[in-house]
C-alpha cells in the first residue's frame, strides 16, 4: 500500500466545494467535518429512531443517535490505534506528514 498517500492530511476527491474560507489553527479539517455532521439536522433526526436490541435484559433503550455516537467513539479509537501501529512500522511517515 502507498501509506504516504493514504495517510496524507490532504482530503481525497473533489475538494473545490469544501474549501474553507479561513484556515483556523485551532481545528483540523477532520474536526470541522465532524462538527458539520454533529450539527446537521439529518444527524439530529436519528434521535427519534429506536435502535432495537431484542430481548434486552436492561430497560435502557438506545436510539440511533446514541448508537451512532458510540460507534464513532470506537471507530476513532481503532483508527488511532492503527495509525500508531503504522507510524511505529513506518517512522518516516511522521516526518513527512508531521504525525505524532
Amino acid at each position: 500500500m502507498k501509506w504516504e498517500q493514504l495517510l496524507s492530511l490532504k482530503k481525497q476527491g473533489d475538494t473545490s466545494k469544501r474549501i474553507r474560507k479561513e484556515e483556523d489553527d485551532t481545528r483540523l479539517g477532520f474536526e470541522v467535518d465532524y462538527d458539520r455532521i454533529i450539527f446537521s439536522s439529518a444527524f439530529r433526526s436519528l434521535q427519534d429512531k429506536t435502535q432495537v436490541i431484542p430481548l434486552s435484559k436492561t430497560d435502557f433503550v438506545h436510539n440511533r443517535l446514541t448508537h451512532s455516537l458510540e460507534v464513532s467513539v470506537v471507530g476513532r479509537s481503532l483508527g488511532r490505534l492503527v495509525g500508531k501501529k503504522i507510524i511505529q512500522k513506518y517512522p518516516y511517515l511522521s516526518e513527512i506528514h508531521g504525525y505524532q
